[in-house]
């Protein structure tokens, strides 16, 4: 797996990859979503150009030896050495195989380059009791700050938020 900064390029077949990992039945079938999804798009690539147009705005693709979009992680600048970590995804069916793992350890490494990140948050919802473990397992902790999920739903998400320092 190749990981390196997403292009305008890459965003067509990306956004399908993300939209499979967050949306429909292939995600309802992940490992790591213990609740229905919305049905609402996750993104969009009108979304995806912003984030590469945006200087505080990271985004790394993971891609196979032959050039096919795998997964993607969004890192944002939230300046005083904090940042965010979103759009954390692999393909679901190459999920469980370490890619995770080494997207996340690229975007941490980039969060403290690029930005000179002392620390990386993110959320994730509160009944994903999977995910929040495999990102305990990574060093994030519990904040104890609790963020509404975007996209009102019947019943309504709660994120919580996770956190870990990074060396720099």
């Amino acid at each position: 797996m190749d990981i390196r900064l997403a292009t305008a390029a890459d965003l067509p077949r990306l956004h399908r990859v993300i939209e499979r990992a967050y949306r429909g039945e292939a995600a309802s079938e992940s490992w790591a979503v213990e609740s229905p999804p919305p049905t609402s798009p996750r993104t969009s690539i009108p979304a995806l150009e912003a984030i590469l147009s945006d200087p505080a705005e990271r985004l790394l693709v993971a891609l196979e030896e032959d050039g096919t979009p795998i997964g993607c992680v969004q890192i944002s600048d939230l300046g005083q050495g904090r940042a965010y970590l979103g759009l954390l995804c692999i393909d679901p069916g190459l999920q469980s195989g370490g890619l995770g793992h080494e997207l996340l350890a690229a975007a941490e490494r980039l969060a403290v380059s690029a930005f000179e990140t002392h620390q990386m948050e993110m959320t994730v919802i509160t009944t994903h009791d999977r995910l929040i473990a495999y990102y305990q397992r990574r060093g994030y902790e519990p904040t104890g700050e609790r963020r509404p999920y975007p996209v009102p739903l019947d019943p309504p998400y709660e994120m919580l938020v996770l956190a870990k320092a990074l060396a720099a």
